[in-house]
């Protein structure tokens, strides 16, 4: 399996940034990591591996990205306004720098964005921001609200909100969203949700489920037995739906 070590000082966030790439061809996937997780953890965890055979057969392409979740969302040290830009510039590195690498390695006029857990968020909101860049997206074990406050999973603005914060939570926008043009451009996505019927998240899950059906955007959401909120699981998880 083609695998490619990348590092470069990112314009965008000010510091260096590093990526792995799996595959030599196939449809690109900007593969999101877990909350203040690294590039190399999917490898580590064996995530990579189960999609072996799609990756060598040249059906897909992996970019596995690096997080500043500890710069923004977790950096708790600096005012929830902060957290919000400093993702933002996050944003505008995934976008400018690293869609240009993918171009530049990949002419496939496709493109998904995936994530695990904190991933999924990162996935989802990009993609739904930007529908007209990727055709699908997948969220696996996803929080589609970042100021929840649900057990050990804290609202990451501390009560603080704004707009930048409203226009950044699926599960808040996607329902008062009335712009025909991004709802059409929406449709045009292939969205999959998955979620474990015991996960902390799925009340979650389910309400951006129904709230982008209820614009007639087409989703699916597949349900897991108990938690599923791990590797193991999440390596079963994209061999059926990545």
């Amino acid at each position: 399996m083609n695998r490619e070590y990348h590092k470069w000082f990112s314009p965008h966030l000010q510091r260096d940034m590093e990526l792995l790439i799996f595959g030599h061809s196939g449809d690109p996937v900007i593969f999101f990591p877990t909350r203040t997780a690294r590039f190399y953890d999917y490898e580590d965890w064996q995530v990579i591996d189960a999609l072996r055979r799609k990756i060598e057969s040249g059906n897909m392409q992996i970019y596995c990205l690096d997080s500043v979740d500890k710069e923004s969302f977790y950096a708790k040290d600096v005012h929830p306004a902060e957290r919000i830009l400093r993702h933002f510039q996050y944003e505008k590195y995934v976008l400018k720098e690293v869609l240009g690498l993918v171009q530049h390695k990949n002419p496939n006029s496709t493109l998904t964005a995936a994530g695990c857990s904190l991933g999924a968020w990162h996935a989802a909101n990009l993609a739904f921001k930007n529908p007209h860049l990727f055709h699908k997206v997948v969220g696996l074990s996803g929080r589609y609200d970042l100021t929840i406050a649900l057990e050990y999973f804290d609202d990451l603005f501390d009560g603080y909100r704004d707009q930048n914060i409203y226009y950044n939570m699926p599960s808040q926008y996607i329902p008062n969203l009335q712009d025909t043009e991004l709802i059409q451009q929406l449709k045009a996505l292939e969205i999959i949700f998955v979620v474990g019927e015991k996960d902390i998240f799925l009340e979650n899950n389910q309400a951006l489920s129904n709230a982008l059906w209820s614009k007639n955007i087409w989703n699916a959401l597949h349900l897991w037995d108990g938690e599923s909120h791990k590797a193991r699981y999440w390596r079963h998880m994209v061999q059926l739906y990545l």
